[in-house]
């Protein structure tokens, strides 16, 4: 299939659904949404191929359970990679189309070791990066702590001490070891100028934490 049509879209949407039955609150299907629109807001200013970049946003999280349910062993991006080969040879889509797809979803994760190579890889890092900082990434930041059962907060250990999936998995620590690194990692320009706000929001959010844990506020 050449055409990535609107019926097309829709269909394989519904099928995405289905792996976020379980889905914990920071990686649901309501973080796809909002990938989804950010990609489209940032793939139309960098002229990628919306009908790639659609299907890869759609797509980009369904391995993420196998990922939670083994407290990380086993890698969301390359399990999400190949589900969502078989689901896209299931609707006929062409070889190379699921090809470019594919490449997209399994160098989309921020820890890992595949880089993005096409304009609408990019695209996809960028927005699903951008969906971890700022006032959302924030949010996202302490459901996920609740999810692992960490503290409220841990400003007082050493970060590198500390393990992910364990109580000291705080929304601190993830904007220590992971966000505040995020706007660096921006690979559009549309993308590393939606990072900055969101990344200036986040900081001072983080710093005011800081004061009020010590009472200084």
């Amino acid at each position: 299939m050449s055409v990535i049509t609107v019926d097309l879209l829709t269909q394989i949407k519904e099928e995405a659904k289905r792996y976020f039955t379980n889905a914990k609150g920071s990686h649901d299907w309501e973080h796809t949404e909002r990938v989804y629109n950010l990609c489209v807001r940032i793939g139309e200013i960098e002229n990628a191929d919306l009908g790639i970049l659609k299907l890869a946003a759609i797509l980009h999280d369904i391995g993420r359970e196998y990922q939670d349910k083994t407290d990380g062993r086993v890698c969301h991006a390359e399990k999400g990679a190949l589900l969502a080969r078989e689901l896209l040879k299931k609707y006929k889509v062409g070889k190379k189309r699921i090809e470019e797809i594919v490449h997209c979803i399994e160098c989309h994760r921020f820890r890992g070791d595949k880089i993005p190579q096409s304009k609408e890889a990019k695209v996809l890092y960028d927005a699903d990066k951008l969906d971890s900082i700022g006032a959302v990434g924030i949010g996202r930041a302490f459901l996920f702590a609740g999810e692992v059962g960490a503290h409220l907060h841990n400003m007082g250990v050493d970060i590198e001490k500390t393990k992910p999936y364990t109580k000291e998995d705080t929304a601190y620590r993830e904007f220590v070891v992971k966000l505040r690194k995020v706007k660096d990692k921006m690979l559009t320009e549309e993308g590393k100028r939606i990072a900055q706000e969101r990344h200036r929001f986040m900081d001072e959010f983080f710093n005011r934490l800081n004061k009020e844990i010590e009472g200084n506020l």
